[in-house]
């Protein structure tokens, strides 16, 4: 593995990956509201207003239904945040109204982020 700190495909945990983004000044977390859309970056967005560019991916090391994903998210002005996620019992978003949200944005990985 790859030990370079400015490297973010040698990040191996989601608490490495989110403190890279807090040096990024990409630390801005985006909830679900009680309205069925997402809201942070002192905005409230409909899926059309974001995209995703980057999707991280984690698994539990005991537990092969541990997993968790963080989404970095960018809107339409440039502003970049993250969605997180935990898959199972874990997950701290409301199932289905969360996951069609997540449906709805584009998905557009790019590398112009780092």
């Amino acid at each position: 593995m790859n030990n370079s700190k400015d490297n973010m495909g040698a990040m191996s945990t989601l608490t490495e990956v989110l403190e890279k983004l807090k040096t990024r000044g990409m630390d801005n977390e985006l909830r679900l509201s009680d309205h069925g859309k997402l809201q942070g970056m002192n905005n409230v967005y409909k899926p059309e207003d974001l995209t995703i560019i980057k999707i991280f991916r984690f698994e539990g090391m005991s537990d092969p239904a541990d997993n968790s994903a963080i989404y970095l998210i960018r809107d339409k002005e440039g502003n970049t945040g993250y969605v997180m996620d935990s898959y199972g019992i874990y997950s701290d978003n409301d199932g289905a109204a969360f996951d069609e949200f997540l449906k709805q944005i584009p998905v557009e990985e790019t590398e112009d982020w780092k």
